[in-house]
């Protein structure tokens, strides 16, 4: 994951994400990483249109950004 997150940095590459937030709702989120921190990184989410932080802990996936994906929030 480490590697994709500093490539999304160096060369503003998109990735998708699966993220849980702090109430367990799970969701999928296209992001370009702004900065990287011990714990956290600081994305811009293109699925809200803001810069949000996010926790490492809590991304349970990443891969390259797919065009064609529909952005859904994922039930368990």
């Amino acid at each position: 994951m480490e590697g994709l997150f500093s490539r999304s940095l160096e060369e503003k590459e998109i990735l998708d994400v699966i993220y849980v937030d702090s109430r367990g709702e799970m969701s999928q989120r296209s992001i370009r990483v702004m900065d990287i921190r011990e714990s956290t990184l600081l994305v811009y989410c293109y699925v809200r249109g803001k810069v949000r932080t996010l926790k490492k802990d809590n991304i349970l996936s990443v891969y390259p950004y797919r065009r064609s994906r529909n952005r859904k929030t994922v039930e368990v």
